[in-house]
Formats: structure tokens, C-alpha cells, sequence
């Protein structure tokens, strides 16, 4: 069985919506209390507090004359923020992330109902202290017999209602291919294939860039605090939303017709949070969305019995001649075709890569070899900065 989630639109009365948008402040002040006592703790008195002792907190908090209006909500999803906090600092501690911040109301809202705060009945959603259910526009349906264990409710900040429905599935497999594809991620063109194709950027941002250029500089005449500035802030998330939608779309399509149509898929394992540190490039390459199509193809390829390969970033797989194997002592990126000076044969400096790290997948699958230069193993990790590709 596998945990997958179906995100829909939904439509809420005003009566919904405003228990919802109580229900989002309330978690919202939980999660940013218990983050601030936490953090307060340590600094102070270098002492760990944990989920258990902030839940027992959120007992004394309902108790209070000042924060009485916490028992008008359900439970569940302030027991669920202090679960998330939890989760936020394994992350930091393990090194996956960053100290959590403080949420902010102009950020929208979540809310995470279990199964003890909803009620699944005839293919509707009634969610706890609401008589009505939720008006979900169904775009695709459920899997039949599939039972919710978490619903989700999000508002946007451009003021759109979602809801993400948790299912346990069994996803079937999709029939064994007999095609191999290595991918080299880049920015002219967003992905080239080992067979010689190469997927054009879209470049989501720069289409909307003038508009929200437009939007962002009426934002910044209107008086702070007034309802034109509110407005004026709805405007640039509402353009957010379109750009935020069109990547997702495309990366969406793209990925699911590369494990479609490939049994085995290998690419880089590029450290995209150190090559957004370019300041001439940070922009290009956070719009390439490179750190997505790897997260979706991976999931993907669990789901549908693929096999997906990640090589080790230090690999030469542009300076190496997929022919005979030399290395060129530099490739500067402006370089995009090439000549191998041991062989002659004449490289296309993405395709060559994108064929290099297919064999160099296919090597660790196999025998779980190192793919290394012999140059790089003295390097000590983070000695050397990966150049970002063009």
C-alpha cells in the first residue's frame, strides 16, 4: 500500500469559512507560541522542550481567560501544529533544514484533520464543529474503496481554498520498458536526453515577469495598513499563483512521460542550495525548478516499479568524451560544442553529458562502483563549488 494524496478546489460557505480561518489563526498562534517558549528555553535556560511538554502548555493555554477562544475550534489541528514544530526541529537538528521560522497570517493557512475531526460519508467531507460539507469540486475521483486517514484544508495567499485528501492505495506498476535514459538538467534547455532529445525551458517566471513587476510596483504606492494595500498584496499573489501553477504543470507532464516511457532513469545529484548562490544565476536556475523534477521523478519511480539512479555530483560528466573517456583539463560554460582532442569525435556538451551519466548509472546499479575521478577522492567534501550548468 502507498500513501498518496489527491488536492482538489473547494468552494466554502461563509459560514465554513469563517470557522476555518478561526481554526488557521488558533493553529497558527499555537505553532508560533510553542516555537517562541521553545526557543526561549534554550537560549535562556538550555533546556529542551519537546512535543509532550508543549502539548500539556496547550492544555494550560485553554484554561486562560486570554485564550479561552481555542476550545471554539477542534483540537485535532492544534494538536497537529505542535506535531509539525516536532517535526520542523528533527529536521533542523539532522541537518535537513533550517531553524523554523514564525508563521505569518498574510502567508494563508493550513489546517490537518485525522480521522477523529472528519466524517467521510457518500463520498462527502464534513469536517468537525461544521453541519454542512465541504463544496469540493471533484476534478478526478477517488480510487474506489478508498478511505481518508488525513484531510488537509489550505488557504493560498491569493485567497484559494484547497483540500488535500490522504489515501492509502496500491499503485500498479506500469510494464517493464526496455529504454535507459540519463538526463542533464540545465537551463537552455531544461533537460537533455541520453537519445540525443533536449526539453526546452519554459522559463515560467520570465513570461510573468513584467506583470508582476506591474503589480509589485502599485503595491509599493498604496498607504501601508489601508485595504488598497491589501488588495494591491492579493493582486501579486494572485500572479504568483499563475507561475507557481504553470511550472507545476509542465514539470507534472514531463516527468510522468520520462517514467512512462524509460525502465531505468539516471541523473546528477547536483547541490541546488549552493549552486543558487550565484548571483548570476540564482534566478535562472531556481525557476528550472532542477531540485523538483528529481524529487518527482524519484517518487514516480517508486510508485511505478522504476528504477531511478543518482550518480555523485563530482563526476566529470561534461569534460569527459563519451567516446574514449578523456577528460578535458575545462569546459567553460559558454562552451556548448566541442571536439574531444584524443578521439576528434565532436560533442554536443549536453548530450555527451547526458550520455556519460547514463553509463555511469548503469555502472553503480550493476556493481555499486564508485563513479569518482580518481582526482576528486583527496578533495575533502565542499572544498571544491560545483559550477551551475547553462
Amino acid at each position: 500500500m502507498t500513501q498518496k494524496a489527491f488536492k482538489y478546489r473547494f468552494y466554502p460557505t461563509s459560514e465554513q469559512e469563517t470557522l476555518l480561518r478561526r481554526t488557521m489563526g488558533c493553529t497558527r498562534l499555537v505553532y508560533n507560541r510553542a516555537l517562541a517558549l521553545r526557543t526561549e528555553a534554550w537560549y535562556e535556560h538550555q533546556e529542551r522542550v519537546g512535543y509532550e511538554e508543549t502539548s500539556a502548555m496547550l492544555t494550560q493555554w485553554k484554561k486562560q481567560e486570554n485564550l479561552d477562544f481555542l476550545n471554539e475550534v477542534s483540537s485535532v489541528p492544534l494538536q497537529q501544529g505542535l506535531r509539525h514544530l516536532q517535526t520542523a526541529f528533527t529536521n533542523f537538528f539532522a541537518g535537513r533544514a533550517e531553524y523554523p521560522n514564525f508563521k505569518k497570517k498574510h502567508h494563508g493557512g493550513n489546517a490537518e484533520f485525522t480521522k477523529s475531526a472528519f466524517k467521510w460519508k457518500d463520498g462527502k467531507v464534513y469536517l468537525a464543529k461544521c453541519s454542512q460539507p465541504l463544496d469540493i469540486r471533484w476534478s478526478r475521483q477517488l480510487p474506489d474503496g478508498a478511505e481518508p486517514s488525513t484531510i488537509t484544508v489550505k488557504l493560498s495567499p491569493s485567497g484559494r481554498w484547497t483540500v488535500s485528501i490522504l489515501v492509502d492505495i496500491e499503485i500498479e506498476t506500469l510494464p517493464e520498458s526496455p529504454n535507459q535514459i540519463g538526463l542533464d538538467l540545465g537551463i537552455t534547455s531544461l533537460i537533455a536526453l541520453s537519445n540525443g532529445e533536449k526539453v526546452a525551458n519554459p522559463k515560467s517566471f520570465k513570461k510573468k515577469r513584467k506583470k508582476l513587476c506591474k503589480v509589485q510596483k502599485a503595491l509599493s504606492r498604496k498607504k501601508k495598513g489601508s485595504n488598497n494595500r491589501h488588495k494591491a498584496r492579493l493582486k501579486i499573489a494572485k500572479v504568483h499563483a499563475e507561475i507557481s501553477d504553470a511550472r507545476q504543470d509542465f514539470l507534472h507532464k514531463l516527468t510522468t512521460r520520462l517514467v512512462r516511457e524509460n525502465q531505468v532513469i539516471a541523473v546528477e545529484d547536483l547541490a541546488v542550495k549552493n549552486m543558487v548562490k550565484n548571483r548570476k544565476l540564482s534566478l535562472s536556475i531556481s525557476d528550472a525548478s532542477w531540485g523538483e523534477i528529481i524529487r518527482q521523478l524519484e517518487y514516480k519511480c517508486n510508485w511505478y516499479g522504476r528504477t531511478f539512479i543518482k550518480i555523485d555530483r563530482w563526476f566529470p560528466s561534461s569534460k569527459r568524451c563519451g567516446h574514449c573517456g578523456h577528460i578535458v583539463d575545462k569546459l567553460p560554460l559558454n562552451i556548448r560544442e566541442w571536439d574531444c582532442p584524443k578521439c576528434t569525435i565532436h560533442h554536443d556538451r549536453d548530450v555527451n553529458a547526458a550520455r556519460n551519466i547514463l553509463a555511469a548509472g548503469l555502472a553503480v546499479s550493476v556493481c555499486g562502483a564508485t563513479i569518482r575521478p580518481e582526482q576528486s577522492k583527496s578533495v575533502k567534501a565542499g572544498a571544491r563549488k560545483q559550477k551551475p550548468k547553462l
